[in-house]
């Protein structure tokens, strides 16, 4: 799952969090690896902060997102049950029941799952 954020990634977690400041997590100096649990512990101040942020993303970076989720190049283990419960609310919003049902499964189905 650890990979390196290109500059599609840095534009969309400058729009998630646009207090962020460059690539490194400013507690442990380490470089992210994922957007949404960046976005969740560091910038979000609550769950629905964290909704706001997300509400930002047009339905082709939500849809990006998923698809990192889906090969296991974005993490969810990071993300509490009420933040998560923002993400799959937000995605079935935009993009339907199909894509939160399958955001859903994977979630259920990480070693770290919440719920």
């Amino acid at each position: 799952m650890a990979r390196t954020l290109t500059s599609r990634d840095m534009t969309i977690l400058k729009k998630l969090a646009p207090e962020w400041e460059g690539a490194d997590c400013s507690e442990s100096g380490a470089a992210y690896r994922s957007l949404l649990p960046p976005v969740a512990n560091h910038y979000a101040a609550d769950a629905a902060d964290f909704r706001r942020r997300i509400e930002r993303l047009s339905a082709d970076e939500l849809t990006y997102l998923l698809t990192l989720i889906d090969a296991g190049e974005e993490s969810l283990g990071c993300l509490a049950p009420d933040y998560f419960a923002e993400l799959y609310g937000m995605t079935g919003a935009l993009l339907g029941d199909d894509a939160a049902s399958a955001l859903l499964a994977t979630y259920r189905a990480a070693d770290d799952c919440f719920i």
